[in-house]
């Protein structure tokens, strides 16, 4: 299969400002429209945009990590966050707050939302990339364990 090149040269010029926009959206996302699945959801559209140019190779190039390690973390590191504050004596997913000043560098502001939506951000990302996988695969075309047997046999 030929690959395009205005596809390509497109590709490698949106790709990288996609990944910054997830990132922005992910990061602002508790203080204005975003969060995690928004940061998410662009993510994984520009592996999309991968996959597109360069099939499920150019993908597994790009973020060589296997979707259900992403799928695993995110849940895990949602749940817990989620939970933590249990241990605490307080309400299931309430959030805290820390503000720091550091001199020269300005105000720093830190939600614990944040862990949140990184948690469904790796989620959505890991979904995408699973959905890539199973579009990606060539299937075996005999000796199939799902291939049906017919009534000669």
């Amino acid at each position: 299969m030929r690959r395009s090149l205005i596809l390509d040269v497109v590709v490698r010029l949106v790709f990288h400002s996609a990944l910054l926009l997830g990132c922005f959206l992910l990061f602002t996302g508790h203080n204005r429209p975003g969060g995690g699945f928004v940061g998410g959801l662009v993510v994984g559209a520009a592996l999309s945009l991968r996959y597109v140019a360069g099939g499920i190779d150019e993908v597994r190039a790009t973020l060589p990590t296997r979707p259900w390690t992403l799928l695993g973390a995110g849940l895990a590191t949602a749940t817990l966050t989620a939970l933590i504050p249990l241990l605490f004596g307080r309400q299931l997913m309430e959030h805290a707050k820390l503000n720091a000043h550091l001199g020269p560098l300005g105000e720093f502001h830190l939600n614990t939302a944040l862990f949140f939506d990184i948690g469904v951000a790796l989620v959505v990302i890991g979904m995408v990339l699973l959905l890539l996988v199973a579009f990606g695969e060539r299937l075996p075309l005999f000796g199939a364990p799902w291939r049906l047997r017919s009534d000669a046999e």
